[in-house]
């Protein structure tokens, strides 16, 4: 297979960088090998479908030994690491360190704010987009109110049968 160079753009998917990182420490490794560094198993068709992807995408090469192809990196992991930090900060933070550092507060490791919500420091002040109404919203709106007395309808009874006991 002809070295493709890598794509500066270069996304992983986890099971790509599982494999990568059990590829790394070894500087080239058949499937077998790989198989056997892996925290999971898989099946040796996968692990040969995600490295034959992973050569296409110009993350290894690929050279054939025997049987067997064996496979060697041409990205570290701190080139994929490096990536991975531009697309989040690129994607969530608005291409800003500083952002970043405000989001994971003062020790630099643990979000200022738990639960679901961003800190104020990463939210941008920005009016929200005007509320339009989908066909589905007017047709319910256009609806006459249902009656009162269709509204107050019995609870259901929460006796048990003692037949069924």
């Amino acid at each position: 297979m002809a070295r493709i160079p890598p794509d500066p753009s270069l996304r992983l998917t986890p099971r790509e960088l599982e494999c990568m990182k059990a590829l790394w420490p070894l500087g080239e490794a058949t499937v077998h090998a790989l198989r056997a560094r892996l925290l999971r198993p898989l099946a040796y068709t996968t692990v040969m479908t995600v490295m034959d992807r992973l050569a296409r995408k110009g993350a290894v090469s690929r050279a054939k030994r025997g049987r067997a192809y064996v496979y060697r990196p041409l990205v570290t992991d701190d080139q994929v690491r490096g990536r991975a930090l531009e697309r989040l900060l690129a994607e969530h933070f608005d291409d800003s360190v500083e952002t970043l550092r405000a989001y994971l507060g003062a020790d630099g490791r643990t979000p200022r704010h738990a639960g679901n919500s961003a800190p104020a420091a990463v939210i941008k002040s920005s009016p929200p987009p005007p509320a339009t109404e989908s066909r589905a919203d007017a047709a319910v709106a256009s609806r006459p109110a249902p009656e009162a007395a269709a509204e107050a309808a019995p609870a259901p009874s929460r006796e048990i049968d003692s037949s069924l006991l």
